[in-house]
């Protein structure tokens, strides 16, 4: 059994000993490793097939393909107590929108997976859209095998009481605190802010998942010395979330050049200096930190709201 003095050592193949493996190639030729059963949690963020830098789009009945091919190795790898979750967005074809976890679902579904729930993960940036309303969540679809038996720990994952001085107001509990000092589960719809430029976990990869949320979904879904296996790891956020809570981490990745970025990122973990943003900090308020580019300037004595300047210039 794995122990926190541990040593631990980057592999680039599985082996049920390992703690850490990073693989670089196709996902389907890590699986091929990796013995049935193996697995407690597997966590992912795939390709949405909209031609980012590392995909090659494909039309949609294609993509579904290629999803239905690694998600079948992955149910197959996955412990009886164990857990999916898969994360993703839209796949947007000439301006109409598909949500990919809607046409993802037939397929857990036939491999005789259950939903147990639809994450809203809600963020406050990304891309400004000028023909429809801006994107600003995106969909963790967590699925287990049919049985009941499933690792479910809510304690590690409870987010502060919004009214932890609340009591019963009549009944036998009557005057008792009525919430769990240990705090609230935190719901479906979660508010953790996305990797742009400022985020301390920034690196070159256009679309980074962040520490803590995989961080909520390990601590809730597996037990320490379980497997966490991402097959599109990107810059190695899965592995490290795994390894900063006891776990054992495993991922594979195409790109060289997040290869090389997900290993400094899992040495620094490993050695404690890698930079994070801590689970449940509060989401940052520009109004209480008083920053000043939360003031208009159109809102100051004497000034006039661009749009209105310019249609007064029009109007004239």
């Amino acid at each position: 059994m794995l122990t926190k003095a541990t040593p631990i050592k980057i592999s680039a193949n599985f082996h049920p000993d390992e703690r850490a493996v990073l693989f670089h190639g196709d996902c389907l030729e890590l699986l091929k490793q990796i013995p049935d059963g193996s697995i407690q949690l597997v966590v992912t963020s795939p390709p949405y097939n909209i031609g980012k830098e590392y995909e090659k789009k494909l039309n949609l009945d294609q993509y579904l393909e290629q999803q239905a091919n690694v998600i079948k190795e992955c149910v197959r790898v996955l412990n009886e107590k164990g857990s999916i979750c898969w994360q993703v967005g839209n796949y947007v074809d000439n301006g109409s929108i598909i949500p990919l976890d809607t046409v993802l679902f037939p397929i857990f579904h036939e491999l005789g997976l259950v939903l147990r729930n639809r994450i809203i993960w809600h963020f406050e940036h990304g891309l400004h859209c000028s023909r429809r309303f801006s994107g600003r969540y995106e969909t963790i679809i967590w699925f287990t095998r049919k049985s009941k038996d499933y690792v479910f720990n809510l304690d590690p994952v409870r987010v502060p009481q919004k009214y932890p001085a609340k009591k019963y107001f009549k009944g036998p509990k009557k005057g008792q605190y009525s919430c769990n000092p240990l705090g609230k589960n935190p719901g479906d719809v979660w508010d953790i802010p996305n990797v742009k430029s400022n985020h301390v976990e920034k690196t070159e990869h256009p679309c980074q998942f962040p520490v803590e949320l995989i961080e909520r979904l390990v601590l809730a879904m597996t037990n320490e010395n379980d497997w966490v296996l991402d097959p599109f790891l990107g810059v190695g956020t899965s592995i490290i979330a795994a390894l900063r809570h006891n776990r054992r981490g495993a991922g594979a990745e195409t790109v060289q050049r997040y290869v090389e970025i997900a290993r400094e990122r899992i040495k620094k973990a490993i050695n404690g200096t890698l930079k994070v943003r801590p689970m449940n900090k509060p989401i940052y308020n520009p109004d209480q930190k008083r920053n000043n580019l939360t003031v208009a300037p159109w809102s100051q004595p004497n000034t006039t709201p661009p749009l209105l300047k310019i249609r007064q210039i029009i109007d004239a």
